[in-house]
């Protein structure tokens, strides 16, 4: 059985005898764990083994962990920054800030790796254009320059750890007030209006990039499609243009967002037309059943040799990590990076 195209979550902290039925059906390939999955290290180690063991090849397992707002693991997990405060630091000492984004990248990795975590779907490269509230912090800076370097640099680091990076929400999501995951959000630029939102892709993509994120974003100057169903976004710019030939995910394909382009069967096979490799459906398991029901697809080997690539490769446990030199350093410089500035008091204050 090879791996298939979906990927599904999962209800609790250990696998339901529903959980297991879905996740052995062959259009699964991939499980994204959320919160609700997490209790503390050791339990979070002992779910993902029980879902690699639902079948072979084992299932991809994957989590939104970028730091700040969007860290699914916390207790016994150190606390990421949100990844504006690796900006913040790259306007008052460039070399400090590529140094900081590597630490995280390689800190966020290296503590998923350690409890079976394959992927993280990080960096986000979004711009920061200060109209997006989903984005906010989430973005590493306003610059396409500096999105561009600290991107790499933060890939550079997961990479150390054994990981590979997913970079999101391609092609931008910073320049829209809407959340994807409640409406279509609608950019009205023109693509030449884009080059700063695609400059991290292309520095990425030229770097490796593994995978890429598709937004549920409509640019209706450019397709009547969202991003993530348009076959001028995805063959076209993405894996055309660009030149990238890693994985491609989409949004995930519950959330409003992606609604108005039919069911989730239609979604699903608009997406993969497009050219989309893995498509989450999050959150709904009714859903889910429906689609594993209604879509009909062949096997696809080289989807299955691009998520091989995905699968993650621990240098260490939980032990041999907590004891490891550079996890002590990364956290340092992280804890460094949000403390609040000292309090420096004048003879004449």
């Amino acid at each position: 059985m090879t791996l298939g195209p979906l990927m599904v979550d999962v209800a609790g902290t250990a696998l339901t005898a529903e959980d297991r039925e879905v996740l052995a059906h062959p259009l699964v390939g991939s499980v994204i764990l959320f919160t609700r999955n997490y209790q503390d290290p050791q339990q979070l180690t002992e779910l993902v083994a029980a879902i690699r063991a639902v079948r072979t090849p084992a299932l991809l397992v994957a989590v939104d962990h970028e730091g700040g707002r969007v860290q699914r693991f916390r207790p016994g997990f150190t606390l990421l920054p949100a990844l504006r405060r690796i900006g913040l630091l790259y306007d008052q000492d460039a070399d400090a800030g590529l140094q900081l984004a590597r630490d995280h990248g390689w800190l966020m990795a290296a503590e998923l790796l350690a409890c079976g975590i394959d992927f993280s779907f990080a960096p986000c490269v979004d711009l920061d254009y200060g109209l997006s509230e989903v984005i906010g912090d989430r973005a590493l800076h306003a610059n396409p320059a500096a999105v561009a370097a600290l991107g790499v640099a933060y890939m550079h680091g997961m990479r150390d750890a054994g990981m590979v990076a997913t970079a999101k929400h391609f092609p931008g999501h910073g320049a829209v007030v809407a959340d994807s995951h409640l409406a279509l959000p609608v950019d009205r630029r023109e693509l030449a209006d884009l080059a700063g939102d695609l400059q991290p892709y292309r520095l990425l993509i030229e770097n490796g990039l593994p995978a890429v994120m598709v937004a549920h974003v409509l640019f209706p100057a450019i397709d009547t499609l969202p991003a993530s169903f348009s076959r001028h976004w995805v063959k076209g710019l993405l894996r055309g243009e660009l030149g990238f030939r890693g994985t491609v995910f989409t949004d995930d394909l519950s959330m409003l967002g992606a609604a108005g382009v039919g069911d989730i069967v239609e979604r699903s096979r608009l997406a993969l037309d497009a050219g989309c490799d893995v498509l989450p459906v999050c959150n709904d398991r009714a859903q889910v059943e429906h689609l594993l029901d209604g879509l009909k697809v062949g096997a696809d080997p080289a989807l299955h040799l691009r998520l091989a690539r995905l699968r993650g490769r621990s240098q260490y446990d939980r032990g041999q990590l907590y004891a490891a030199g550079d996890w002590a350093r990364c956290r340092a410089a992280l804890e460094r990076c949000t403390a609040p500035p000292e309090l420096q008091l004048g003879e004449n204050t």
